[in-house]
């Protein structure tokens, strides 16, 4: 049985399954729901807990199957967590895993969690084997559209709220530039407004003055503005990113990732394999897989060997090599070659002011 994980309150209210599996790759959700099992557990008559961390090839898995079926000594029910960081457990693993689901019994209340999951681990017989068992709980990053309103949401639950209309919605979406891509930023954040003010209405000075210093920009979101198109987006991450001191190199290592991606992805299907095919092979995957769809069919072949030849100059600028055409400065180089990136990929049509304003800049940087 899978759910979404603001399915997760109302389903444990119904009662508790016997084992949950939480997998996804965003921390703060990814806790809540944890948290929200073992309070459920906890309340089921759980008082004992045991915790393992599968890491590395030599985990026992024959302890963790004798831990399910002994009988707790200081409570009438016990609760199991089954950590597994790399979402991988091998093939014994596997096998236990399915063994132990096949053995799980009334006492025992057990909780897996896992990072996200690509296509073929999600068919594997070890997570059908966890799904078929209990409960799957699918942990997605809040999407930037709707990060706004999941604020006020989240607002909402301590009491607070900000002004209607217009003026409202732009405090909003000031609130998630500042704390874009970290939902751990943001939840804190929330948490000290209402420390700071009372229940009741927030106007924009008071979120200014609280979240100002407050930004935590990641890396990887990076590729998915600039693959989307998203100008003043992706620049203002750059920009971000520089502030908080993130590696040059590392920036230019998720951008020249995307590029080759492309390309791997381009030629697969000039040799007339299905885009979905050519996707699922190159490892593409979520957010990703729908951005790809739409920029791939943009590309030329000329297009794509021009963003690898940029990338290469790159490349030796994050390194201290220096190239007559390109500035010196490696952020300068970096944000030359999203403005390329950009360039190509952005949805404004051909021959529109807002595609000439992206080929201005990119000639200037």
């Amino acid at each position: 049985m899978q759910i979404r994980a603001d399915q997760l309150a109302a389903h444990l209210q119904k009662g508790l399954r016997p084992i949950y599996t939480v997998w996804g790759d965003e921390p703060l959700l990814a806790q809540e729901a944890g948290d929200a099992i073992r309070a459920a557990a906890r309340a089921s008559g759980c008082s004992e807990r045991q915790v393992h961390t599968v890491a590395g090839a030599h985990f026992d898995w024959s302890g963790l199957l004798g831990a399910s079926m002994a009988m707790s000594l200081f409570s009438e029910r016990q609760l199991i967590e089954i950590r597994i960081p790399s979402g991988k457990p091998g093939k014994e693993g596997s096998e236990a895993l399915q063994r132990y689901c096949d053995s799980l019994g009334d006492d025992v209340v057990t909780l897996v969690q896992l990072p996200k999951l690509d296509r073929t681990q999600q068919g594997s017989a070890w997570f059908t084997a966890l799904d078929g068992a209990g409960v799957t709980v699918r942990v997605d990053p809040i999407d930037r559209k709707a990060l706004p309103q999941w604020i006020a949401q989240r607002l909402a639950q301590q009491g607070q709220r900000v002004v209607g209309g217009e003026d409202g919605q732009r405090t909003l979406a000031f609130f998630a530039d500042r704390i874009e891509g970290n939902l751990l930023a943001a939840h804190q954040e929330i948490q000290k407004l209402g420390l700071l003010y009372p229940a009741g209405e927030l106007g924009f000075e008071q979120i200014e003055s609280a979240v100002l210093n407050v930004a935590r920009y990641d890396v990887f979101k990076l590729g998915e503005a600039v693959l989307a198109g998203q100008v003043a987006r992706a620049l203002r991450m750059l920009d971000g990113l520089h502030a908080e001191g993130e590696a040059a190199v590392l920036v230019h290592w998720t951008l020249t990732e995307d590029i080759r991606a492309l390309k791997r992805v381009k030629d697969a299907v000039a040799a007339g394999k299905p885009l979905p095919m050519a996707l699922r092979e190159g490892r593409v995957w979520g957010a990703k897989e729908r951005l790809f769809e739409r920029v791939v069919p943009m590309l030329t072949d000329h297009t794509v060997a021009h963003l690898l030849d940029a990338a290469q100059i790159c490349d030796g600028l994050v390194k201290g090599l220096k190239h007559p055409d390109w500035p010196q400065d490696p952020w300068d180089g970096l944000r030359r070659l999203v403005l390329l990136l950009l360039q190509h990929t952005s949805a404004v049509p051909a021959g529109a002011r807002g595609r000439v304003v992206v080929q201005r800049l990119a000639l200037q940087a």
